[in-house]
């Protein structure tokens, strides 16, 4: 019997040591050694930019191809709901594929279980079923499209909610990150520097929104969204130098740098042929330029989606001390490198996400070849983005505060 068990001690033991080989090799190491959660992400990643070309594909190239469809006939709106409707289809196949795995996948927590090797490996299914749930939405009829439509509505709210928080948490552990830091005077250096910069870039952005986006006082709408972005990064900064909250320069100052990103992004989905956007007045017409903006778009929307994705522990709550000790190092040497329920419900939501992209968060809106978040839908939607992330980042700042005086007040009565 000891023997045995030293026999599965030693196997265990071996297998461990090859999967932290792995964990901390080169990405080609990781690929070289066959199926691994390391290796998995990126094949998952890869599905999932196949499937926005797909779906881009059938919006700007497709609807010819889609015409010939029986099932497409009754299509109300001509070509416009053809590019929608195949958006639609590719979308919802990537969403089921990746909610499949989801839920396959949801608890996981050991290396070398059975759904560590279903979610690293069996890449032969999976080459049948991603392909097979990809078809079957292109046989359902027009009225389980436009109601999935209506979902994807929601499911992408639901992403960028994601998204939002694993930015803020990452910024914070940036903070965190320099504050223990040994040398704290050459970090503390590095901080205003860091600081400076972002504070700089977020000023130069505000005045060149102002030139670009309100050339005139009729542009109310633009300078209402620039001025109102200046005011939410002085108001973050307030709050995060307020001596009971004591953030310090550096969050507010990378999250100034996101509210001016967003707001861009917002005045810059406005429809072509507003006055008050010349930007989009110049690339009214396709050229490279247009293009390479497309392939930017798309390509930062799949990395968003996959960097989103394998930050799990972000949404997990902090485990006290004694928790740790109990846990113990059998956790670390088996337990799985990223939550492979929350990976998977990324990137199904990222599926919905990137549909309403390619349609402009709208499903009876006309979009252009090589366009991707454009129409008055999509600037609203960045907009209020923009205010939640703000809302998230100061609530973060001042809800251990709350807490802390209710705690006093509970205690106290």
């Amino acid at each position: 019997m000891e023997t045995g068990t030293s026999v599965s001690n030693n196997s265990g033991s071996s297998r461990n040591d090859s999967y932290e080989a792995i964990k901390n090799g080169s990405w080609f190491h990781q690929f070289r050694n066959g199926c691994n959660p390391w290796m998995a992400r990126y094949v998952y990643g890869l599905i999932f930019l196949i499937a926005n070309l797909l779906a881009w594909a059938a919006r700007d190239y497709g609807r010819r191809a889609l015409r010939k469809v029986t099932i497409f006939k009754n299509c109300k709106g001509g070509e416009n709901c053809l590019g929608t409707e195949g958006v639609l289809r590719v979308s919802l196949g990537c969403f089921l594929f990746y909610f499949v795995m989801f839920l396959s996948t949801l608890g996981t927590s050991k290396t070398h279980s059975s759904r560590d090797r279903w979610h690293s490996g069996w890449w032969f299914a999976k080459l049948i079923l991603w392909p097979a749930l990809t078809i079957i939405p292109f046989l359902l009829p027009s009225s389980i499209i436009n109601f999935y439509g209506e979902i994807a509505h929601f499911g992408a709210g639901v992403f960028l909610l994601i998204q939002l928080i694993s930015v803020i948490s990452f910024i914070q552990w940036l903070n965190e990150c320099y504050q223990s830091q040994k040398d704290t005077e050459k970090c503390r250096v590095y901080v205003m520097i860091l600081s400076t910069t972002s504070y700089t870039v977020c000023i130069v952005g505000v005045i060149m929104m102002y030139v670009w986006y309100a050339p005139d006082s009729s542009c109310l709408l633009n300078i209402f969204f620039i001025t109102w972005t200046l005011f939410l990064i002085q108001l973050m900064t307030s709050i995060a130098l307020h001596p009971k909250v004591n953030a310090g320069y550096l969050t507010p100052a990378l999250m100034g740098l996101y509210v001016v990103f967003v707001c861009w992004c917002a005045i810059r989905s406005e429809p072509a042929g507003e006055s008050c956007n010349r930007k989009a007045a110049a690339s009214n017409r396709t050229d490279w330029l247009t293009i390479i903006s497309f392939v930017v778009a798309l390509l930062a929307m799949v990395i968003a989606t996959f960097s989103t994705g394998i930050d799990s522990q972000c949404f997990q709550f902090k485990k006290t001390e004694n928790d740790q000790e109990g846990e113990g190092e059998g956790e670390e040497e088996d337990g799985v490198p990223y939550g492979y329920g929350f990976f998977h419900f990324v990137f199904a939501t990222g599926a919905m996400y990137f549909a309403m992209l390619l349609i402009g968060w709208n499903t009876h809106h006309p979009m252009k070849k090589w366009t991707i978040d454009v129409g008055w839908t999509s600037t609203w939607v960045r907009v209020v983005n923009e205010w939640v992330a703000v809302g998230v980042y100061i609530w973060m700042l001042v809800s251990p505060l709350i807490l802390k005086s209710r705690r006093q007040t509970t205690s106290g009565t």
